[in-house]
């Protein structure tokens, strides 16, 4: 698993309306999610090459654990994204913009017990697609689609002290800044403090009403 505990968008435009619930056997095939100019879909072997030139770079890696070196490192964490998701424990989303084939980040989503009662989420995202509203598009189908087809009831993500544009983000986003997780962080020989970000399902759902009645 890329351990991605960094967001790299900090424009959080406001959502029209909610998506529908996504009922599917997410464990056989995970359902295609539709957000503004994007759409999510699992990984595919020929994201490996797009993949390994966008979440390389020295910007976006900055404040995720390393990712794989080599497109072969990409085409085997694929794979095994493949077989944690079949096992039920995990789910990735490929993030490919509208008229792209290929995916220019990730979403994440993994139990952190026995089922996803209680999950962490992580995400990247290729530097030339910051603050362009495509991150918070996805990040609102995705949590929308923990909530509501995962059955998540609490969702972490821990993001770097020092990683002002995520955690602007997941604070834009409804998440509670909970606990400072110290030297909790490997990077570069050297341990980050890091921020521990939640959302309840019941954050979500006042989150949505929010957004909605705002809107409307």
């Amino acid at each position: 698993m890329i351990r991605t505990n960094a967001v790299v968008s900090n424009k959080v435009p406001v959502p029209v309306t909610p998506p529908s619930v996504v009922q599917s056997d997410w464990r056989g095939q995970l359902p295609v999610l539709a957000a503004k100019g994007v759409t999510l879909r699992e990984l595919r072997a020929s994201d490996a090459p797009s993949l390994h030139q966008l979440l390389t770079t020295a910007e976006v890696s900055r404040f995720i654990s390393p990712p794989p070196a080599t497109v072969e490192g990409f085409e085997r964490f694929i794979e095994w994204t493949h077989r944690a998701r079949t096992a039920g424990t995990y789910v990735c989303y490929a993030v490919v913009p509208e008229g792209m084939d290929t995916a220019v980040g990730i979403f994440q989503v993994r139990q952190l017990g026995t089922t996803f009662d209680t999950a962490e989420w992580g995400f990247a995202l290729g530097q030339a697609y910051w603050g362009t509203g495509m991150f918070s598009a996805c990040a609102t189908t995705v949590v929308d689609f923990a909530m509501e087809t995962l059955k998540v009831r609490r969702l972490e993500a821990r993001s770097a002290v020092a990683n002002g544009r995520g955690n602007g983000a997941l604070h834009k986003l409804g998440a509670s800044r909970e606990a400072v997780l110290r030297k909790s962080f490997l990077k570069d020989g050297e341990y980050l403090d890091q921020v521990l970000w939640t959302i309840t399902d019941e954050d979500w759902r006042f989150f949505r009403a929010a957004v909605t009645s705002r809107v409307h």
